[in-house]
């Protein structure tokens, strides 16, 4: 009688056991293991999914929830897998079952993308890069399934969109679509532009047209970190200064007492300069007065993307480091002390206490 009575848990433990080998993405959510949630994969990709099963776990009460995607993909096959769960003796099985369909939908959708469009799609297209401009053409490939559409916005910048053609694509409407989201964003790069070219931009080094943040030198190994609302690019910044205290307290305190001043009709970068009562230099004038911004420690401008963003609080100091590097040279000294994600220790240059708060760091 013991030997049946275990039996019972040994199956159900060796079942569960493989359902974790064939699919260890799907984990039951509670003690009860009547819900299951997590993906399947199939061709590299993986597939949410989440399956309710009845408190007696019969698979054939079971209800299947599928994301869209996954629901996409098995639109047709359902009668199919309904099918399957009233069979299936387990979940497993279900599970293994429910992969190969996934895996012959996917096929199948691959080959139907395969076929070649029918003549008069080409022609089409040909008529409508007529109709458009053959200088408006940058690129297309012999399928005629990708295309490159330039257009140039009312300030003489050149913008690429690249297309996935389908039958029914349209590219004089796409194209005009196109200009109007230009057109909408004329006033966010023309702020940016005149930012990258008026000032140091320390990050990012090389920004692209999505970039919206900035951090630019301000001297005095500080500089200042602004976000702009590419909907309303002359208003306000997000703005954080970056730098010794006593190099960037004023700053801010200026930030406060002169934000009534803030005019949108004007560009941002002149309201900075009214606001902060400064003149933003250029990286030109900085280096000529050895404005240093490599890091103290390993004498480094940038460690894994990241460049110096603590700076000594002694005014005849202020060296920059990067977190990391001043991270790991407090935690190697016996005299720093650490209070929660603040460490307390001495600068490595000028041994004058100096204070690193920790973001995003476990110690």
């Amino acid at each position: 009688m013991c030997g049946v009575l275990a039996a019972g848990p040994t199956r159900a433990m060796e079942t569960e056991a493989s359902l974790l080998r064939q699919c260890p993405l799907l984990l039951p959510q509670n003690r009860a293991k009547t819900v299951y949630e997590g993906f399947i994969s199939a061709q590299g990709r993986d597939f949410h999914l989440k399956i309710l099963l009845p408190q007696d776990l019969q698979l054939k009460k079971a209800r299947l929830l599928c994301s869209w995607q996954l629901r996409t993909i098995l639109d047709g096959y359902h009668h199919v897998v309904q099918q399957r769960m009233q069979h299936s003796p387990d979940l497993m099985s279900f599970m293994m079952e429910l992969k190969v369909i996934l895996e012959a939908a996917l096929k199948k959708k691959q080959d139907l993308y395969a076929l070649p469009p029918p003549p008069q799609f080409y022609s089409s297209v040909i008529e409508e890069i007529d109709a458009l401009g053959w200088d408006k053409l940058d690129f297309v490939d012999t399928c005629f399934s990708t295309i490159k559409l330039k257009a140039e916005d009312a300030s003489g910048r050149e913008h690429l969109i690249t297309l996935k053609l389908k039958s029914k694509s349209s590219l004089i409407s796409i194209h005009r679509q196109f200009l109007a989201a230009l057109e909408s964003l004329k006033t966010f790069w023309d702020v940016m532009d005149e930012i990258d070219e008026k000032t140091w931009v320390l990050e990012p080094e090389k920004p692209t047209r999505s970039a919206t943040a900035r951090r630019i030198a301000l001297g005095n190994n500080a500089s200042i970190n602004i976000e702009v609302d590419p909907r309303h690019p002359t208003m306000l910044p997000e703005c954080c200064f970056l730098g010794a205290d006593h190099v960037v307290k004023p700053l801010g305190i200026k930030l406060s007492r002169n934000i009534h001043l803030w005019n949108p009709e004007d560009t941002l970068l002149q309201n900075l300069k009214d606001v902060l009562e400064i003149d933003f230099p250029s990286r030109a004038v900085l280096e000529k007065f050895d404005f240093s911004m490599d890091c103290g420690i390993c004498y480094a401008y940038q460690l894994d993307g990241a460049i110096p963003d603590q700076v000594c609080d002694n005014s005849q100091c202020g060296q920059p480091f990067h977190q990391t590097c001043l991270y790991e040279w407090l935690r190697g000294l016996l005299t720093s002390r650490q209070s929660f994600n603040i460490i307390f220790g001495e600068c490595p240059y000028c041994n004058k206490p100096i204070t690193l708060k920790m973001s995003g760091r476990k110690s």
